[in-house]
């Protein structure tokens, strides 16, 4: 099947990260008119500088637990192509690790703003636009710990099970506008800032060499292998393509198997 996004416009958050990135790259390399944030101008100027090689792409940076600086990314999005949002792609995101004992306030409220309340207000800010074209896919990022709890992660996992809530929440109320809503479900992905993070704390936690951290966790897998940035891209884009129109309210594991519910 070919996936195409000619006269789509896409939105997408968290973008100068690698995933986000190879996300974008796609959308643009198919045709999209891929519109990026992330928080830092700098980050989103090079992503921009390079995917303009392969389409229409512009950015803006922008803390995406402000409203206000969610209500301008939208705007110039609109102004950037002339029209509405086809395709949001909720992909910014944080992650950490603690004993629960351990963790404070201020972290657990962190993680709630970044991985929820930010894919809340830009859903809130584009689900308007959507309506008014009667079409829409939005496209949240959960993760394999929102669907079981990762041990020295409790925040996280919560706020990634929060994620496939809204969801399918989403699903059914959207539904009547043809806007399509679901989510991915990643497990461990190699050359990531989230798997650098992970593993750092993993490699402390457990006193293990890196190595032995990766082999651990990959004999876990019964692909035997951790997920490719590759691999997430390509649900992705399929999500956003009309070959995903009968789907929606969906939590899709890109785990090699090792999540299957």
């Amino acid at each position: 099947m070919e996936i195409s996004f000619r006269g789509r416009t896409v939105l997408v958050t968290g973008a100068a990260g690698a995933i986000g990135k190879g996300i974008a790259q796609d959308f643009c390399a198919n045709g999209g008119k891929v519109f990026i944030t992330d928080l830092s101008q700098a980050g989103v100027d090079a992503t921009v500088k390079d995917l303009q090689k392969l389409g229409q792409c512009h950015g803006l940076a922008g803390d995406v637990t402000s409203e206000a600086d969610v209500v301008k990314i939208v705007e110039a999005t609109k102004k950037a192509f002339g029209g509405g949002i086809d395709v949001l792609v909720n992909v910014a995101g944080i992650v950490g690790q603690g004993k629960v004992e351990d963790l404070k306030v201020e972290d657990w409220d962190k993680m709630f703003a970044v991985n929820c309340r930010g894919s809340f207000l830009f859903i809130k800010h584009v689900v308007p636009l959507m309506k008014e074209k009667k079409y829409g896919k939005i496209i949240n990022f959960s993760s394999k710990s929102g669907k079981t709890g990762s041990a020295l992660m409790s925040h996280y996992s919560a706020a990634k099970a929060a994620i496939i809530g809204l969801t399918q929440s989403l699903a059914y109320e959207l539904a009547d506008y043809k806007i399509n809503v679901n989510c991915v479900c990643p497990g461990i992905t190699e050359n990531t800032g989230v798997w650098s993070n992970v593993s750092a704390g993993y490699i402390q936690n457990l006193n293990l060499p890196r190595e032995e951290v990766v082999k651990k966790f990959s004999e876990k897998v019964p692909l035997k292998r951790l997920a490719a940035i590759k691999d997430v891209v390509a649900i992705t884009s399929f999500l956003g393509s009309e070959g995903s129109d009968y789907m929606t309210g969906q939590a899709i594991n890109i785990t090699g198997g090792r999540e299957m519910h």
